[in-house]
């Protein structure tokens, strides 16, 4: 009866196989076979060098395959790419073919493996790799995409006997005749080797390997001397049980079915053995009629094949009962169904029916009790526990009651209840283990944790050679259901660590179909032991990720899916789905900390995690690319950035993001396209709210238009032709800005300008100044200077460097390398044949110095190294055009003959070197204050004359057209109107403009334009004459001589007349002249001078003043009153504003001074606003009486017949002086005009 223990088997014996694979042309030995996935395939290599392929189902041919050179001692297949793969090995060389068409898949029609022959090869479980062992001593790894050895070959130290992967190809067992080695195939590192007394004294010609499917143990096969079969632990390297003895002769072959339940080997004794796994005891034996050398079982596991010395393949059906363990619980069929598929309550009834029918039906009423248990019913389940016994003592009967007692927390009267159980075993091994494993499960049950998995230890320990893949199963279980509860309970690094021990348990199950006699936990526990592994792997995994313990989740997962086969991968794949978006969202947020850290090297980390884990979304590509682009990592962003844009092509995001890749990446068109992308994606964006971000930028044509207006500006004070550094090519104002529109500089502004809805005017400013940044040369021309028309179109780098082309490409090597792009240089970037072009060009030249970046003086005459003083002797600083050059510029050097710099001053500016600053102030007379901070303007006006007064220029007319710019007015030049007309007009403008009449204080010849200014500009080196001025005290101790006299009560009237005095005004070379006049009524000549410059000199009165005489080149007509004369002559004293005390201010000519209401009435006070004495107003006027007193320097002008005057030149200053104060009451105040 099937409660009953099982009775010793023996063997079966079969001599007949059920059918053979014949060939009766040609047959051999056959020494290899394989069997092919698809179960319809079989190949067979033999001694005659064929491969021979055959259809399973009418056992015939189907083709021959030659190729070989020699016995075809392995064969292996596999499935690559939808190809079906044949390896096979003879001698020393290895022939792959394809399946299907038997062609070669080597570049050659082999491959020459080994130096010695080749005893073993197999394929590694994803086809990828082929390991070859020889007689050579080593294995070698090739690769089946290439067919090319793959590392460094494995030295094994002993000939090779048999290499077998391991079923997930994570390790290589070698078989040697030395010893068993286990190697990682990946990094080549030995994992482990051990042997046994067979390796002593091994004399066979094979010695065969085969995986348990978990991959943790390993059989070997022995020879004559020891005809076992070993099984390896792989960890620890040691022998598990006794050897399985039973063959007589050499093993040649051993081969595991799927399930991992049954073992078939091949001997030289002309038999084939099948093993029962779980015991390690034979239960069928086929016999051949000579050695058998290879054996295979079918894919589903019901046939073996084997080959040998016969010529022929056998095919023997495996026995039913080593297909189906005897159930350890009798139990109706239709009952037990209904139990497995959890239809308790037809299982319940069932049984009841059963019960009905024969009362005293002890085993109805101990399965009816499983099935009460399964419901939660203890007490009707304990029930009919108790009556199966009572009726009669049963195996099942104790069974229940203890499992029924357990669930009522009666832990020892349940352990007597098992104990009583296996009175009913009769020893039987299998049974024992079951009921063993029951109990444990039952006290797991009631809670008696550890003591059920410790007897669940103790019985694997116990009985090595029992069934342990249902310790680790029932062990798996029972860890599964504590992570669960320890799950629910929110214990989450608890759960996770039983689920990791459920798996390690379970592992060896996760590829397996479940054992037929599992299925009675299934009927005792309702347990789904299809989906243990699958369910122990996902929570691990579900409870790590709750665990925060993210990158062991992770380790978790990929174990699984490693581990899995194709279609289980398919059947958790909206779970993996689940989890790896669960992980992703994790890996996401940290990624989020860590960027608002600005660890951004960790975020990218986190955000690229997150998306391997996750078919990414826009969001998590546009944060990695955040993040890549605050560590600059422009490539990478931008290749985030696109896949932004792939998946929402109508986001602006995306193009934002690539715009600024681009843009560091200074790919700055691209940028400039991404940026207008964006901003035509945003006037269309969905939502008012998008859309009104259009409102932050510009488009590029506006911002462009942006751009230009500043250029324009820019410009404005820019020479028209400048010389581009980089190119060596003269450009006009629009090469410039077309040069400046294509380089990266001008790209960055208008990326920068169309990021700002209101232009920033001051960045665009900024970026455009430094791009257009001028270097001007100050120089001495010399020689053959090149001129326009010379260089134009030709880049100057490449003229022959002679003469003063040499100067000008000095010149712009030392401004290329000083990092300007464009340079000026008077000789060649002025059209001189363009009179408008000149015109403008030397009006604006003062301009284009004082803002130019840099001014380069070169001293073509100062030698290197020159010590303090040469410059002052330079040739340079005797040219007139020189003194705007230096005087503008805010930034200066000076340049050495070899344009090295004088002084070896290297600072950034010789303006802010007090040392060459006073040296050139001592050379020109000017001021160091002037020559560092120069303003130019028409004040001061006889100081500024007497700079160039000593300077020569090559024109004459330049002598007056250099000073434009010093005086900041603007004239034609007329070429030809010689210098006393240039001049002229530039004197005049002066005192036009601001009244200033400092230039009419000179000495020499009158000029032919104004009588009032000087033929010749020398006229202005004597310095002006300087009167000796008068003490505060002298004036004071005068106005208190003054006061209650008549002078004072006149003064008002005197200060209202000057005050009242517009400005000089001079146009069409007349001077208009406010003056005080003294008529001079007596000339007398003293007699002719005898100097060389022929000079007279003159005896003259006036009325109001002194006596006085002078010299003049002039012939003056004599008179006197006695003998009058009929023209006019006057001495004058001009109009000078200073006179009145009043604060210094320039006055055109339209502009006039007003004076404050004075009263004739009061002599010691004025009448304010508010009607009190304006005592300030009246100290002036008194002032101004005692100036008019002292000496003056006079004007002689004689009266011509329009009635305009003249002025006689003389040979020095007229002194003139008031003879009383009462003199100065009776002098006139005119507006003269001279001419």
């Amino acid at each position: 009866m099937p409660e009953e223990a099982d009775q010793p088997m023996i063997p079966i014996l079969t001599t007949k196989p059920v059918h053979t694979f014949e060939d009766n042309e040609n047959a051999d030995i056959v020494l290899g076979l394989a069997v092919f996935p698809d179960r319809q395939h079989m190949v067979t290599g033999s001694a005659d060098r064929m491969l021979r392929l055959w259809n399973l189902k009418d056992h015939t041919v189907t083709r021959k395959m030659e190729g070989h050179r020699g016995r075809v001692r392995a064969v292996a297949v596999a499935e690559l790419n939808g190809k079906q793969l044949i390896a096979s090995a003879d001698n020393r060389e290895v022939v792959v073919q394809d399946r299907d068409t038997g062609e070669f898949l080597t570049s050659g029609s082999v491959i020459k493996a080994h130096s010695e022959y080749i005893r073993s090869l197999d394929f590694s479980p994803d086809g990828t790799m082929l390991a070859t062992g020889s007689m050579d001593n080593t294995t070698k790894l090739w690769n089946t995409e290439t067919w090319q050895q793959q590392g460094n070959q494995i030295n094994c130290n002993s000939a090779v006997y048999s290499v077998r992967y391991s079923p997930s190809g994570e390790l290589l067992a070698i078989a040697t005749k030395s010893d068993i080695q286990i190697w990682n195939p990946e990094t080549r590192d030995r994992i482990a080797s051990f042997k046994d007394r067979m390796h002593k004294f091994y004399l066979g010609s094979s010695l065969p390997l085969a995986w348990m499917p978990d991959g943790t143990r390993l059989l070997s096969g022995g020879c004559k001397s020891d005809p076992t079969i070993r099984e390896w632990d792989i960890f620890t390297g040691q022998q598990v049980g006794d050897p399985w003895k039973g063959h007589s002769h050499d093993i040649n072959a051993i081969a595991v079915n799927s399930n991992g339940t049954l073992v078939a080997s091949a001997s030289t004794d002309h038999r084939v053995h099948l093993w029962q796994l779980w015991d390690r005891k034979t239960i069928a034996i086929f016999r051949h009629s000579s050695s058998v050398r290879c054996v295979a079982f079918s894919v589903d596991g019901n046939r073996i094949f084997s080959g040998g010395d016969d010529n022929k393949i056998s095919e023997w059906v495996v026995p039913e009962h080593a297909l189906c363990d005897v159930k350890m619980l009798t139990i109706n069929t239709m009952a037990r169904n209904a139990c497995i598929i959890g239809d308790l309550s037809k299982a319940a009834e069932l049984l009841t029916r059963e019960i009905d029918a024969v009362a005293n039906n002890h085993s109805s009423y101990a399965n009816r009790s499983f099935v009460m248990a399964r419901k939660h019913n203890w007490d009707h389940a304990l029930h009919d526990a108790s009556k199966s016994v009572d009726i009669q003592p049963s195996f099942t009967g104790y069974i229940a009651k203890g499992i029924a007692l357990c669930w009522k927390k009666q832990v020892w009267n349940a352990i007597r209840a098992f104990d009583l159980a296996s009175m009913f075993t009769n020893g039987d091994l299998k049974i024992n283990h079951f009921l063993l494993l029951i109990k444990a499960v039952a006290l797991f049950n009631a809670d008696q944790h550890e003591e059920a998995f410790m007897g669940i230890q103790e019985l694997a320990k116990a009985c090595p050679h029992a069934d342990t893949r249902a310790c680790l199963i029932v062990e798996a279980y029972l860890r599964v259901q504590l992570g669960i509860r320890a799950l629910d309970g929110a214990r989450f690094n608890e759960a996770a660590d039983y689920f990791a021990a459920a798996v390690n348990a379970s592992s060896s199950s996760s590829k397996l179909a479940i054992h037929s006699k599992y299925e009675d936990f299934v009927v005792l526990f309702g347990w789904n032991l299809k989906s243990l592994w699958q369910t122990a792997n996902q929570n691990r995994c579900h409870a790590l990720l709750q665990a925060c313990r993210l990158r062991e989740a992770l380790e978790a997962h990929q174990y699984m899916m490693d581990h899995s086969d194709e279609s289980t991968k398919a059947s958790w794949l909206d779970w993996s789905t689940t989890f790896k978006q669960q992980c992703s969202a994790l890996y996401a947020a940290d990624g989020d900390i860590a960027f608002s850290a600005k660890d951004y090297d960790k975020a990218i980390i986190l955000y690229s995690a997150a998306m391997d884990l996750d078919a990414a979304s826009g969001p998590i590509f546009v944060k990695r690319s955040k993040a890549n682009l605050e560590k600059e990592l422009w490539e990478d962003a931008l290749l985030d950035a696109q896949k932004v844009i792939e998946l929402d092509p109508s986001s602006y995001v995306g193009y934002e993001l690539k715009h600024v890749a681009l843009h560091g990446a200074q790919h700055y068109d691209a940028a400039i396209d991404a940026l207008q992308t964006m901003l035509s994606n945003l006037n269309t964006a969905s939502t008012p709210e998008t859309r009104k971000l259009r409102q932050l930028y510009l488009d590029r044509s506006e911002a462009k238009g942006a751009i230009r207006k500043v250029i324009d500006a820019q410009l404005e004070n820019a020479p028209f032709r400048m010389l581009n550094t980089a190119t060596g090519f003269i450009c006009d104002r629009d090469a410039q800005i077309n040069t400046f529109s294509t380089s990266p500089e001008y790209k960055e502004l208008l990326l920068l300008t169309m990021k700002n809805a209101e232009p920033q005017t001051e960045p665009i400013k900024k970026g455009v100044e430094k791009y257009f940044r001028c270097v001007m040369l100050s120089h001495r021309w010399e020689g053959n200077e090149k001129l326009l028309h010379e260089i134009q179109g030709r880049d100057v780098y490449k003229l022959d460097p002679v003469g003063t082309v040499v100067k000008l490409q000095k010149f712009c090597h030392v401004v290329r390398d000083a990092g300007y792009h464009w340079a000026w240089m008077d000789t060649c970037c002025i059209d001189k044949n363009s009179n408008a072009e000149l015109q403008e060009s030397l009006n604006s030249m003062f301009i284009w110095y004082r803002h130019s970046a840099l001014t380069i003086v070169y001293l073509s005459d100062v030698p290197p190294s020159s010590t303090f003083g040469a410059l002052a002797k330079s040739e340079w600083n005797k040219r007139g055009w020189t003194v705007q050059e230096f005087l503008a510029p805010k930034v200066i050097l000076f340049y050495q003959r070899d344009w090295t710099l004088y002084l070896d001053d290297h600072s950034s500016n010789h303006k802010k070197s007090a040392l060459i600053m006073q040296e050139l102030g001592d050379a020109t007379g000017i001021d160091p204050r002037a020559l560092v901070d120069f303003h130019p303007d028409t004040r001061s006006a006889r100081e500024k004359l007497k700079w160039a007064s000593t300077r020569t220029t090559t024109r004459q007319e330049d002598i007056a057209y250099s000073l434009f710019g010093i005086f900041g007015v603007r004239l034609i030049l007329d070429y030809g109107e010689k210098k006393q007309h240039a001049l002229g007009r530039l004197l005049q403008e002066i005192v036009a403009q601001s009244g200033d009449i400092s230039a009419l204080d000179w000495v020499g010849k009158s000029s032919e334009f104004n009588s009032c200014l000087p033929a010749d500009i020398a006229s202005y080196e004597v310095p002006p004459c300087e009167l000796p001025p008068l003490s505060e005290d002298a004036i004071q101790t005068s106005i208190s001589s003054l006061r209650d006299t008549a002078a004072a009560a006149s003064a008002s009237e005197l200060y209202t007349l000057l005050s009242e005095q517009t400005a000089p005004r001079f146009a069409q070379r007349r001077l208009h002249l406010p003056c005080m006049v003294f008529r001079v009524t007596e000339v007398l000549r003293r007699g002719h001078a005898q100097d060389e410059r022929s000079y007279f000199t003159y005896d003259i009165k006036a009325d109001g003043l002194r006596d006085l005489s002078i010299k003049s080149g002039e012939k003056l007509g004599q008179f006197s009153l006695a003998r009058p004369f009929q023209k006019t002559v006057l001495l004058v004293r001009p109009w000078d504003r200073r006179l009145l005390e009043l604060p210094d201010e320039t006055q055109g000519v339209e502009d006039e001074f007003v004076p404050q209401p004075a009263s004739q009435d009061l002599a010691d006070g004025f009448l304010g606003e508010n009607g009190t004495v304006d005592r300030d107003y009246q100290s002036r006027a008194l002032r101004l009486i005692v100036r008019l007193e002292q000496q003056f320097n006079a004007l002689l002008l004689i009266q011509q017949y329009d009635g305009g005057y003249k002025r006689i030149a003389s040979d020095g200053d007229i002194i003139a002086q008031v003879r009383d104060t009462s003199s100065i009451q009776n002098m006139t105040v005119r507006r003269l005009e001279i001419l």
